[in-house]
């Protein structure tokens, strides 16, 4: 499972997450999309492992994640359908010999994408010469591993067979590998039918371990992401546990026998089955299942790079977002606090210390994507965003060091239209970029910039002179003078901000 898992990911992991990115508009369409992706890559993990590292890059939102959650489980069904069919009722483990040659013949001497399609192959045969040998040393063990000596078919039995099938995958990692060795165990006699359902079910809700591991100090969006792949697993185990009965009595009605006979298909729809009523019964209820989620998991304020996930940085497109993400959300917050030293009531103090942080954190993560020289948009994009974290680097200081000359432009009658165009177009600029129209802020910023830079020569004639008559003393015109500056100064950062973050959204579209 691992060696196939691999490869598939290596060879359509770039495709099947941008597919779980764009094709997630609704729960419904998320549903499907999770569901595919799961069933081609042969892995939940890796399905849900992308799905939280994108709500934790704010690539994508938690609820639209949670389709992606729902599908998953159902796509993971797939694996036991091709070990049912193909492992016990074809016996395909000498057929498939040849497959794995080829596989591990294209790894060792072909090119880098064949090498993939080879991990890809060889996995695939691999699970059917696995399959023979479990059968093998199944049948060796008829007499030591009994129904009798597992817990009996009662409630409490139930309850420790799904508590050992949880354990079996936490150590495994797979529970498409599990419920292969429990096909096994049940294709040779070891189990009866509940006791197989009851471990196939604790190990639908152990694979959700990896997801939650993957949480672990992330942002708000990202944990509560794992919290509902667990608690999602766990309302359909508890679903599952009681279709046990009703089950295998319906299979009884309509075909006597049969479940004895082809209790391997009989597994494997079951599984099928109890994913696909757990999908019908909360899909449409996806909206109240967030807000449960985010009422158990409230968030704690503004983070800014919770997004720089070190996951995306081998896909430079997706970091580049992340990015952008992160450096938008910075200069909203300085923008806030620029707005509230100026005295605008919409304003927000920002707690620059920590500001700091996430801008160097900001940088880091650039410096540390690396880009092939074939992708001169993606080049230009880095560049760009470069640019405007200087610029908002300078901003922070102007706000950490210079804010007293903030306050003198407030206070100052002669600065009143320059200090009223900045408040404005601060204010147009926020506006602009909680939708993220850089041009539209670009447009504002610029024309303030240009207005505020024409007036500071003439503002700065008519202070001296006036420092010259005795109309103010030294310290009155030098803090009148560093207040047209700053005000300069930091309308010429937004501007130039605005314009990088400007180009570097247009160099997505190249």
């Amino acid at each position: 499972m691992t060696v196939m898992t691999d490869g598939l990911r290596s060879l359509a992991g770039n495709a099947m997450r941008s597919a779980l990115m764009r094709f997630t508009k609704t729960p419904v369409s998320g549903a499907l999309t999770g569901a595919v992706t799961t069933a081609l890559l042969q892995s939940s993990s890796a399905t849900t492992v992308a799905t939280v590292g994108f709500v934790s890059a704010g690539l994508l939102r938690f609820e639209n994640a949670l389709g992606i959650i729902f599908g998953a489980n159902l796509g993971t069904t797939v694996t036991g359908w091709l070990v049912a069919i193909l492992g016990f009722k074809l016996q395909l483990d000498t057929a498939v010999l040849p497959l794995i040659f080829i596989g591990a013949s294209l790894k060792l001497f072909a090119g880098e994408n064949y090498a993939k399609v080879g991990m890809a192959i060889a996995g695939f045969g691999l699970i059917f010469v696995g399959i023979s040998t479990l059968q093998t040393a199944m049948g060796e063990v008829q007499g030591v591993i009994t129904p009798e000596r597992l817990p009996s078919d009662t409630w409490l039995g139930r309850l420790q067979l799904v508590t050992l099938g949880i354990i079996a995958t936490i150590i495994t990692q797979s529970s498409s590998a599990g419920v292969a060795t429990t096909l096994a165990a049940l294709y040779a006699g070891a189990i009866n039918f509940a006791q197989a359902a009851a471990l196939v079910i604790g190990m639908d809700v152990g694979t959700t371990v990896t997801a939650m591991i993957a949480t672990l100090g992330g942002s708000v969006d990202t944990r509560r992401t794992g919290l509902s792949h667990v608690m999602y697993n766990v309302i359909t185990a508890a679903i599952a546990l009681t279709l046990i009965t009703p089950y295998v009595s319906i299979w009884e009605a309509i075909a006597p026998g049969q479940l004895t006979q082809n209790a391997e298909i009989g597994l494997v729809a079951f599984h099928t089955s109890f994913n696909i009523v757990g999908v019908l019964l909360l899909l449409p209820f996806t909206a109240q299942f967030a807000r449960l989620i985010t009422h158990l998991l409230p968030g704690h304020g503004p983070t800014f790079t919770d997004g720089l996930s070190h996951e995306l940085l081998d896909q430079p497109d997706l970091a580049l977002r992340a990015a952008q993400i992160s450096i938008q959300s910075e200069f909203i917050a300085l923008l806030q606090h620029i707005h509230a030293i100026l005295g605008h009531t919409n304003g927000q103090l920002a707690e620059l210390p920590a500001l700091q942080v996430a801008l160097d954190e900001t940088h880091s993560y650039l410096d540390s994507i690396q880009l092939r020289s074939t992708h001169a948009n993606q080049l230009e994009r880095l560049i760009a965003m470069m640019h405007a974290l200087d610029h908002l680097q300078r901003i922070h200081e102007r706000c950490e060091e210079d804010e007293d000359r903030a306050y003198t432009a407030q206070r100052t009658v002669d600065l009143a239209a320059e200090y009223r165009l900045l408040v404005e177009s601060v204010d147009e600029a926020i506006a602009a970029l909680q939708s993220s129209d850089w041009y539209q802020a670009n447009q504002i910023a610029t024309t303030s910039a240009k207005h505020i830079h024409q007036q500071v020569r003439p503002y700065r004639d008519q202070t001296i002179a006036q420092m010259a008559q005795g109309e103010l003393d030294v310290v009155q015109g030098t803090a009148r003078l560093e207040a047209i500056r700053w005000l300069r100064r930091v309308s010429k950062h937004i501007a130039r901000i605005t314009g990088h973050m400007q180009q570097a959204t247009l160099a997505i579209g190249k």
